[in-house]
């Protein structure tokens, strides 16, 4: 007569939330990889790098007699 031996399954069997959480998190750095990390390495400028260029005095030019309906 032949002897079987039942093994009792994994205590973690069908438990994947680790899994889960780990393909969750390298998928996020990977993504913000792309969107800060690729720009900069072609050497692109930051939006602190970024120069605009206003008048020390600015010119406004107003008309008298018009009437903007009361505004």
């Amino acid at each position: 007569m032949a002897t079987i031996v039942n093994n009792p399954p994994a205590e973690n069997s069908g438990n994947n939330n680790g899994l889960m959480i780990g393909i969750f998190l390298v998928i996020l750095v990977l993504v913000l990889l792309v969107i800060f990390g690729l720009p900069s390495l072609r050497g692109g400028t930051s939006a602190g790098g970024s120069q605009v260029n206003t008048p020390s005095t600015p010119k406004v030019n107003v008309q008298g007699g018009v009437n903007n309906g009361g505004y």
